[in-house]
């Protein structure tokens, strides 16, 4: 595709219906109150109530890290108003929520609050920053399922906990700091499967959150007794896979996705006989699209095929590694291993050429799309929300590290164009995997919502969450200086869909 062919469909002005929208309601904004609440990074249905845990203060911590979106590009100025200096970011409130929802009664609750705990280096730091993970489990110390929830720890925390709540209001610390007994931060996913609870560890050293540690997938069969055994080897025995981002049942095995700078890889395993397991490899080098889907970031199975979304780690663009910028694509996956492309850009693979079956090209014809970063089925459509924040961040950004293309692109549409016509994420759905509708694509009118984080389909209806780190005040201009100034647009949403 040209350039100028895509920036025709990127950035086409006519104004969408919004197919759905009128469907959805907000439920929740401004991060409960709290614009320091930026992330809705984890959401379950327990006990006919839907939990919310919250990750506070992203771009605080991203400001003083050095492999971060600051790296990424020349800043003029930070996107939030946030201390220069790590010893003032541990005395922010970082203490991460969870928060409960009725739908009966339409009203919220606070049931958890991070504890603050004595850290590594001899001080009280807040214990939990995030709550990453949710699952509904019943292992066999439980008289019936119970939510189970995995933490994110500052770096100066002793690690990474394992919650566990019968009642949905008081939540017991069940895990020692790491979980599997070694200094990991994070936990990205937990999921059941075959009557046990997989887990994989992420996080490592200098703020990187997608590497992990252990790139392994463990498993328990009783998580009160914290008896985790690895499921896999280490990156499924090859180095290029840092990390484990997504696990998710499909059919009778488990499949997996990588990130891998030369491109992800999936892998699938019926789990039986002894850990770890044989596992198989389903999808090589991204797709064959090579380090520009360089993480598989969202799974769901939805009418006897996988889907899986991908990424570049950095909403589209990592410069640590000199990948990107570039739009994310989904493809889908059968049980006999074969796969199709349905959103992405078309190329010849050893199985063929692959042309995107929905004729959309990468991010759903948006090239701000970075991630196809949740999916979901609900009520026989399948959803896709994507995280884009490029488009908002631009005004604060240089573009010296960006390809020449993706310069041209900007600067032929004009920033102040692309921030006011393309902010926000977008909502997609489809009833048979091919033929696609945007639902919303300006983050349900709000240009700091960048990504859908969450999305649970429950008896009410698909609830969905936001992450929108541009609270409690962000960076205006005025009179042609910049200023900092409340955001009351700032921090995570939650919105209820409904047929």
């Amino acid at each position: 595709m040209s350039i100028d062919l895509y920036i025709q469909q990127a950035f086409d002005p006519t104004p969408l219906p919004g197919l759905g929208f009128k469907n959805f309601r907000k439920i929740c904004d401004n991060g409960f109150g709290d614009g320091y609440n930026s992330f809705a990074h984890s959401m379950a249905w327990f006990n006919n109530h839907l939990y919310v845990g919250t990750t506070r203060a992203n771009f605080c911590m991203a400001k003083v890290q050095e492999r971060t979106i600051r790296r990424a590009a020349d800043i003029a100025i930070w996107p939030i108003e946030s201390p220069d200096d790590i010893e003032s970011i541990y005395k922010l409130d970082r203490r991460a929520h969870i928060w409960r929802y009725n739908p009966l009664t339409q009203n919220w609750q606070q049931v958890m609050r991070s504890p603050r705990v004595m850290g590594i280096k001899g001080a009280e730091v807040d214990r939990d920053v995030g709550y990453r993970g949710m699952a509904v489990f019943q292992g066999e110390s439980d008289p019936q399922p119970v939510l189970y929830v995995s933490t994110w720890a500052a770096s100066r925390a002793p690690g990474s906990r394992l919650l566990r709540s019968e009642d949905g209001k008081n939540f017991t610390v069940i895990s020692q700091p790491g979980i599997i007994g070694i200094p990991i931060p994070s936990t990205r996913v937990l999921v059941p499967f075959k009557g046990r609870l997989f887990m994989s560890p992420t996080g490592g050293a200098a703020g990187n959150a997608n590497k992990a540690v252990a790139p392994t997938i463990y498993e328990t069969h009783d998580p009160v007794k914290g008896e985790w055994q690895a499921a896999s080897l280490p990156g499924f025995g090859e180095p290029e896979n840092q990390g484990i981002f997504m696990v998710c049942p499909f059919k009778d095995r488990i499949y997996a996705g990588t990130f891998n700078c030369e491109g992800f890889q999936i892998w699938s395993s019926n789990c039986e006989g002894n850990p770890p397991y044989k596992w198989t490899k389903v999808i090589d080098k991204g797709a064959y699209r090579g380090s520009l889907n360089q993480i598989a970031i969202c799974m769901s199975a939805f009418k006897d095929a996988l889907y899986v979304g991908t990424g570049i780690q950095g909403c589209g663009i990592d410069t640590e590694n000199n990948i990107g910028p570039a739009a994310s694509e989904l493809i889908r996956i059968f049980p006999d291993g074969k796969w199709d492309l349905i959103v992405g850009k078309s190329r010849n693979t050893p199985d063929g050429v692959k042309k995107p079956l929905s004729g959309l090209p990468p991010g759903f014809g948006n090239f701000f799309n970075g991630y196809f970063w949740r999916s979901a089925v609900h009520d026989g459509w399948l959803y896709v929300g994507t995280c884009n924040m490029f488009s908002l961040m631009l005004p604060w950004l240089s573009l010296q590290r960006w390809s020449m293309q993706s310069r041209r692109l900007v600067e032929q549409v004009g920033v102040e164009n692309i921030v006011n016509s393309q902010s926000g994420f977008e909502l997609w759905r489809s009833c048979d995997g091919e033929n696609w509708l945007p639902v919303n694509k300006r983050g349900f009118g709000n240009p700091y919502n960048i990504g859908v984080r969450s999305l649970v389909s429950t008896p009410y209806g698909l609830f969905l969450g936001t992450a929108n780190p541009f609270g409690p005040r962000v960076a205006v201009r005025q009179n042609g200086q910049w200023i900092y100034a409340d955001n009351p647009l700032g921090g995570l949403e939650v919105w209820l869909g409904c047929n």
